[in-house]
């Protein structure tokens, strides 16, 4: 079939029509991006200039905050304009550029998060063997595994999207370019194309959350052996994960594990998964973890000793 598209930009309708509501959203989420780069740039800043950069698990946790920063800054930004403006509109190369880095990060995240579980997995169930299966080399191959994962991801929504023809309307019920609003909007039978998206979309995420609860199970299950100490340790690490993974794969599941068909609900569990997990993620780790919370009070104490030393050699 040879695509025909009459439509240049698409306009979005986004959260409400209500532009009171709008604009306590535009403070609500303005102040939950700004807490989003404060507390993942404070992560990544912690473990870089600390021995917790040497960890597998804290390697991940870095990789994890950089992809948080990266997904929710493909969303966010062009979500906190729109509030404030008459007319919410993005042009048709943005929304697909949208669409593609969306579905690209949010990839890469599923899949550091699978790995994280994975090290967890190694370092309970096979402790003595943990340095040498975890070692850098292999830490950075399961990062590139992850990036080439979401980029195949991303390019396979990429094409089953770009192809289809829009001859008008071009409003979208949503806050950013996603798959099945864009369907909706297609001027052709999309069946065929909704049951790629849910093989592509709908199932990573559905085998990919399995994987990860059977991983926390067979952790579980080891820990019976463990001291009591070690046991509780084990588990405030994993309960931390199991938050994360919960946060951003149960709504993601209900919107892509199902039939093409989009509901108003959709939009209120999309910010979940771009805005409050990302916002989320540094506080989970940090708050239920002793080595963070101790790297940046080693850091931070040991920057304002470098400020007051330097003031004191100033003023003699």
């Amino acid at each position: 079939m040879e695509k025909t598209n009459n439509v240049t930009a698409f306009i979005l309708l986004g959260l409400s029509q209500s532009k009171r509501i709008e604009i306590l959203c535009f403070a609500l989420f303005l102040s939950c991006y700004i807490s989003i780069w404060i507390g993942n740039v404070l992560i990544m800043i912690s473990i870089t200039c600390s021995q917790l950069c040497d960890q597998p698990m804290y390697f991940f946790l870095n990789c994890l905050s950089l992809s948080d920063l990266c997904y929710t800054s493909t969303v966010t930004p062009k979500l906190i304009t729109d509030l404030l403006s008459e007319k919410k509109t993005i042009s048709y190369t943005s929304c697909m550029i949208q669409l593609f880095t969306t579905h690209f990060f949010g990839g890469v995240e599923i899949f550091i998060l699978t790995g994280m579980a994975y090290d967890r997995y190694v370092a309970i169930c096979q402790p003595l063997h943990y340095a040498a299966i975890m070692n850098r080399r292999r830490c950075n191959t399961i990062v590139v595994a992850c990036c080439t994962g979401g980029f195949v991801h991303s390019a396979s929504q990429f094409l089953l999207t770009i192809f289809l023809p829009f001859c008008g309307p071009n409003e979208i019920d949503h806050y950013f370019c996603d798959v099945y609003p864009l369907l909706k909007l297609a001027c052709t039978n999309t069946y065929t194309i909704g049951l790629l998206v849910i093989a592509n979309s709908g199932l990573i995420a559905l085998v990919t959350f399995i994987v990860l609860i059977l991983s926390y199970f067979l952790i579980f299950y080891t820990l019976r052996a463990y001291s009591a100490e070690s046991r509780s340790k084990a588990l405030s690490t994993c309960s931390s994960h199991i938050t994360v993974v919960v946060l951003f794969f149960a709504p993601a599941l209900f919107i892509y594990i199902r039939p093409a068909t989009t509901f108003p609900e959709d939009k209120v569990f999309a910010l979940f998964y771009t805005i409050i997990a990302p916002m989320f993620n540094p506080l989970i780790y940090t708050l239920r973890n002793a080595e963070m919370k101790n790297a940046m009070r080693k850091l931070w104490s040991h920057k304002r000793f470098s400020k007051g030393s330097l003031t004191l050699h100033v003023h003699s």
